[in-house]
């Protein structure tokens, strides 16, 4: 399988940042704990704040409400779901349905990107956006570039050794969408409801287990700790730096770059979506595109072609020969044709009508690197698929600083 030329410097930049320069910047984030909507994450938040301006870059931090978690939201609506299935089994199939259709439809709306309503009774903390914006305010087109910088719960869900099994079955091979984590999430309370409806018993008790096993695994979650989170999404970070570096030493004329790093992705991106709430109306989508940097620390770069949880969402056909063309340009090998059964925040923009694209990672096994387990750390990051990444990054902003409004 042909690969990434990961020894291929930076090149045709002022300043570039080597690997040193990034693993440093890298080993210092991961050091902070940051959940989501947590005090970690303002610290996060803030660290970044002062990397950009040593960079001789202004960046502010946008603080919203936000809840923090996805277990929660999750595990209330499929304990709805098996509370409605033992109902069910016990003869009292209206309750049954209706408290399986209940916990159904809150979590397909607590899924980006809707509206998240499951959640919107449970308690609130804090997220902190940082916004970085670099070049001519006035400029035609605007380019918003993001990660995020909280980290997420490990889980046994994310145990490495489930892609190796399905591997094994030969069931990564013939895939190209990740596997549909959230299914048994949402189809055990869906279950529950159209067994009760229907009265076939046994659909009624299969939705009864996938709700049950559905809700430990969401309070499994919540009990672990966060993991370093280097590649998942620190690598993003650190891309951002390395963009604000390279675009004041060497500006792109007639563009506005913004330089978004989000809170709270890891609880189903909701600082992405504050950001969209109060920024989306100043943002014209015949003249806005976004990036969203994911996981550039896994062997090989890629460009998704779609994502979503419930609905797939195909990426715009112009943005992704942009990076298609750039790439080849560059001599970069992007691993084909791969979609997501789930969300990035990148989603976000892609749901509102913006030209956007992902720049993600991912390995043999055609997941994440390290994906929410301990050793997602600094020391297991590739960093030559981390440069790859900035340099696709910043080639897409030049070809789009010469395009017109």
């Amino acid at each position: 399988m042909a690969g990434h030329k990961s020894d291929i410097p930076l090149a045709g930049a002022v300043g570039t940042p080597d690997r040193a320069w990034l693993r440093a910047r890298l080993e210092e984030l991961e050091r902070i704990y940051r959940p989501s909507a947590s005090e970690g994450e303002r610290r996060a938040a803030e660290w970044l704040v002062s990397q950009l301006r040593e960079l001789g870059a202004e960046a502010r931090i946008e603080a919203a409400p936000a809840h923090g978690t996805y277990w929660w939201p999750l595990g209330i609506g499929t304990a709805l779901g098996a509370l409605g299935g033992f109902a069910a089994l016990r003869g009292r199939r209206a309750l049954g349905a209706a408290l399986g259709a209940l916990g159904a439809a809150g979590i397909a709306s607590d899924f980006p990107p809707h509206q998240r309503r499951l959640r919107a009774p449970l308690p609130k903390r804090t997220t902190y956006n940082v916004v970085c914006e670099i070049g001519d305010p006035d400029a035609a087109r605007t380019v918003v570039v993001s990660a995020h910088h909280d980290a997420a719960h490990s889980g046994l869900v994310f145990h490495p050794a489930l892609p190796k099994i399905g591997d094994r079955l030969g069931l990564i091979e013939r895939a190209d969408t990740s596997p549909p984590l959230m299914a048994p999430v949402i189809g055990g309370p869906l279950l529950v409801a159209l067994g009760a409806l229907t009265r076939i018993r046994a659909l009624t008790k299969l939705g009864t287990v996938l709700a049950v096993a559905s809700t430990a695994a969401m309070a499994e979650i919540g009990s672990r700790e966060v993991v370093p989170g280097a590649n998942d999404n620190g690598t993003a970070v650190v891309s951002l730096l390395a963009l604000a570096r390279r675009l004041a030493e060497s500006p792109a004329p007639g563009v506005r770059v913004i330089l978004l790093s989000a809170g709270a992705e890891e609880s189903f991106s909701e600082g992405v979506k504050a950001f969209g709430e109060r920024h989306f109306a100043a943002l014209p989508r015949a003249s806005t595109t976004f990036l969203c940097i994911e996981s550039t620390g896994s062997p090989h770069l890629l460009v998704l072609r779609g994502e979503g949880f419930l609905k797939m969402y195909d990426y715009p056909a112009p943005t992704l020969e942009l990076l298609d063309s750039a790439a080849a340009e560059l001599g970069i090998w992007l691993y084909p044709n791969l979609r997501l059964h789930n969300g990035t925040d990148g989603l976000e923009a892609l749901a509102a009508g913006y030209e956007s694209a992902v720049i993600a990672g991912c390995d043999d096994l055609k997941q994440p690197a390290n994906y929410h387990w301990p050793n997602d750390l600094a020391e297991n990051v590739d960093f030559g698929t981390v440069a790859d990444g900035i340099r696709l990054t910043e080639a897409a902003i030049r070809r789009l600083s010469g395009r017109s409004a």
